[in-house]
């Protein structure tokens, strides 16, 4: 008997346009549809960030506002 088996969701993950902290001595990032801004400053310590890609899973943004 298998009670406590649960079905394992599969994770999907796509390329996603991120944008990173130009700084070295940080390591924050921001997916691109959660910027609050068109070119966003790092939330952290307030650099510039750089667009690139990441392979993260899907998140969709609910928010009209972004």
């Amino acid at each position: 008997m298998a009670f406590g088996r649960r079905i394992v969701e599969e994770i999907v993950t796509v390329e996603t346009k991120v944008w990173e902290c130009e700084s070295e001595n940080c390591n924050c990032w921001v997916r691109d549809n959660f910027k609050n801004s068109e070119v966003p400053k790092c939330p952290i310590c307030n650099s510039d960030m750089v667009s690139t890609t990441k392979l993260l899973q899907s998140i969709d943004n609910h928010n009209k506002s972004y």
